[in-house]
């Protein structure tokens, strides 16, 4: 292998490292907070203490001390991403042709809380915080390889896939009318698929060959916990507290990464990824003589964990990646209106903080965001409700640098999320 080819398979083999963990961690803790219709009407604002159905586990397990009785909900959210990379370049001068990448994805979810006695109760639920799809067209960086230039561009691209599921044991227990606490377990199963390729020219020739430099189809298993708390001032005012762990997800499969020395596949045993821990202050305050209640909250999420990407191989544990995150934010405020003993209208804001700092990525674009959210429950029977919940997710533009400057570009991401719900009281 020439210099040149193998300092062009270094610079591409680093590429595939950084997006590879960008992707798994950004999947992993990429906060669409699919968890609920009844959430997603309102930005989640609230989320952690409001308890209008059995959903509410999966934001604060004590929250669960809430309900007079036992709690069923099940529903789902459609996830439509907008992705846009434009302004591309090879090199900083070569133009490449811009990409739009769309995808839709469908993320169930389905909970039950039992209720023992007036202390006692306990929940169970299957939902996912993150899945995501970005897949490149092969023919991207095409454009940028005519005449013979030789720039790697097509490496950067490729295909990124990545599913969850967040499998949930939860109890809570209610000290007194004011305090209750809460408590659960969390396994969290993940699965992902990330091809990358080099295209590239030889300026003798002029002939075009493609070069594989990953191929990675993985799954693994990682057990966290949560902790909760609820404090309730009367009937119309209370907080809640939650705090949930996040595991280190060992992902095992089908793994090679190219050896940039022999251009050989390198076979990889099990990648370890460590995921974000989270935690969320809420407040729900109905307002006095009035149909209308507000709440909000604060979540801290804690993205400078995912500091490095580390692999087993035959050399033994070798640190593949540095990502330099940042721990992120959510801020949402929201408005819920009682129309009727039928109707309640909601409404919501959040301003959620990106991930990313000094390490970007065309795969996995991260931007802060606005969410603006409405929603409505209508209950059409005793003991019967269904909900409804639309958000538009605003992103912004990002200037990307890859491989030292053999990529620039402009990202941006937008989304749209709709979901029901429908939930009984027994």
């Amino acid at each position: 292998m020439t210099t040149n080819n193998t300092r062009l398979f270094k610079k591409s083999l680093l590429a595939v490292t950084i997006t590879l963990a960008s992707s798994q961690a950004m999947a992993a803790g990429f906060q669409l907070n699919s968890q609920s219709a009844t959430g997603l009407g309102r930005a989640f604002a609230g989320d952690a203490v409001i308890a209008d159905n059995a959903s509410v586990m999966a934001r604060n397990s004590a929250a669960m001390a809430l309900f007079d009785s036992s709690q069923f909900s099940a529903g789902i959210n459609y996830i439509k991403t907008d992705i846009d990379v434009k302004n591309v370049k090879a090199g900083g001068s070569m133009p490449v042709d811009s990409a739009n990448n769309s995808s839709g994805t469908p993320v169930p979810n389905i909970y039950y809380i039992h209720r023992l006695n007036d202390q006692w109760a306990f929940g169970a639920g299957i939902y996912s915080n993150f899945g995501t799809t970005n897949n490149f067209d092969s023919s991207f960086g095409s454009s940028s390889i005519l005449g013979g230039a030789h720039t790697g561009v097509s490496a950067y691209g490729g295909t990124t896939e990545i599913k969850s599921i967040n499998y949930a044991l939860s109890a809570s227990y209610r000290f007194s009318e004011q305090f209750s606490v809460g408590a659960g377990i969390d396994i969290v199963q993940g699965s992902g698929k990330l091809e990358r390729n080099l295209t590239q020219t030889n300026p003798s020739t002029g002939k075009t060959s493609t070069s594989n430099l990953a191929s990675i189809d993985a799954d693994g298993v990682g057990v966290g916990w949560n902790i909760g708390a609820v404090y309730e001032l009367d009937s119309a005012n209370r907080f809640g507290f939650s705090y949930h762990y996040s595991p280190e997800i060992e992902a095992d499969g089908d793994m090679t990464l190219t050896d940039p020395t022999t251009g050989r596949a390198l076979p990889l045993d099990t990648l370890y990824l460590s995921l974000p821990s989270m935690a969320e202050f809420s407040g729900y305050h109905e307002i006095q003589d009035t149909q209308f209640a507000v709440h909000y909250s604060v979540q801290w999420i804690g993205w400078s964990v995912f500091d490095t990407l580390d692999a087993d191989s035959v050399a033994g544990k070798q640190q593949i990646g540095n990502y330099q995150w940042q721990d992120g934010w959510h801020y949402a405020i929201g408005g819920t209106y009682f129309l009727n003993d039928a109707w309640t209208l909601r409404a919501g804001y959040m301003y959620d903080t990106a991930a990313q700092d000094k390490v970007t990525s065309i795969s996995v674009p991260d931007s802060d965001r606005q969410w603006f959210s409405a929603g409505f429950t209508y209950a059409f029977q005793q003991q019967h409700t269904v909900d409804f919940g639309f958000t538009y997710l605003l992103g912004e533009d990002v200037d990307v640098t890859e491989g030292n400057g053999a990529l620039t570009a402009t990202t941006h991401a937008d989304a749209i999320l709709a979901g029901i719900q429908y939930s009984y009281s027994f």
